[in-house]
């Protein structure tokens, strides 16, 4: 990580821009994958777990190797393997019109926005912070947070194996007070977790159902030790009205599930990279320092 923050330190600021995009362009086409998978990943694991169990015999799928590098990328449809061109970030999919060479198959808008997206979202937190440590811890942050909300979009579901890690690497990073101290650090994890966890525990007492997964407790808490105590406030607000715009759009329905992840990716990312400017805000409105 060293060596690569001395990289960053290298670049003037135009080229350190233009250089993050670019990895951003990479690491999507690599996040798109894992979107994909990983679901995929974890519903085979149980399916495997069940049969071993139940003692039934394994299918010709079942013992076909699927993982995040195996097989390589291929049409959903023919199954016929993408070229080096098609795998090329944002230009791959630009270039083949988003269809598979081969039947036509259409691939989704999905992979150009994430591509579009990570390489944009990594050039703002590069003019952010600037090149440093703290630069590539935010990437990987933003990382986390981009495949977070499209699998919790996707799936209704937020994988530990993303959450439990993030959480950790928070801590990890603010044992030193990269962004926020230590304390803060660990108290914002543990109330992050309440502050869901409580009105979750209350609305299921009172009505007997579950107002909100589990996903969301754990991934408030990772942003709780990404940004502190002082922004999960804002946090849950931005993410909150955000959710209720979404939901007005899409016209969700009583009772219909909403996934609540990606309203929390984009406040806890927002709380993250414009810290400072939000600060100022909350203290210009309220007349006197909250944070």
């Amino acid at each position: 990580m060293t060596a690569l923050s001395d990289l960053f330190r290298q670049l003037d600021t135009p080229t350190l821009l233009l250089f993050c995009a670019f990895i951003g362009g990479i690491i999507g086409s690599f996040l798109n994958v894992v979107i994909y998978r990983l679901p995929l990943m974890m519903e085979r694991e149980f399916t495997l777990f069940a049969k071993n169990q139940l003692q039934q015999p394994l299918a010709l799928e079942d013992r076909q190797t699927f993982n995040l590098f195996r097989p390589a990328s291929h049409c959903p449809k023919c199954r016929t393997p993408l070229n080096m061109r098609q795998n090329i970030p944002i230009f791959g999919y630009l270039l083949s019109g988003g269809k598979c060479r081969h039947c036509g198959q259409g691939f989704g808008s999905r992979y150009l926005r994430v591509e579009c997206v990570t390489a944009v979202l990594f050039a703002a937190a590069a003019w952010r912070f600037g090149a440093g440590i703290a630069l590539i811890g935010i990437l990987a942050f933003t990382s986390a947070l981009i495949a977070l909300a499209e699998i919790d979009a996707d799936t209704h579901y937020l994988p530990d194996q993303i959450t439990l890690p993030l959480l950790w690497l928070g801590l990890l990073l603010n044992s030193d007070g990269l962004y926020v101290p230590l304390q803060s650090a660990v108290i914002g994890a543990a109330a992050g977790y309440l502050a869901l966890w409580l009105p979750n525990a209350v609305f299921h007492k009172l009505t007997g159902q579950t107002g909100m997964g589990h996903g969301d407790f754990k991934l408030l808490a990772a942003l709780g030790a990404w940004n502190g105590v002082e922004m999960l406030a804002f946090t849950v607000f931005a993410a909150s009205l955000a959710g209720l715009v979404a939901a007005l759009l899409l016209r969700v329905k009583k009772g219909q599930y909403f996934a609540f992840g990606p309203a929390l990716a984009v406040a806890g990312w927002c709380a993250a990279v414009f810290r400072t400017p939000i600060q100022t805000a909350f203290e210009h409105w309220l007349g006197n320092p909250i944070f």
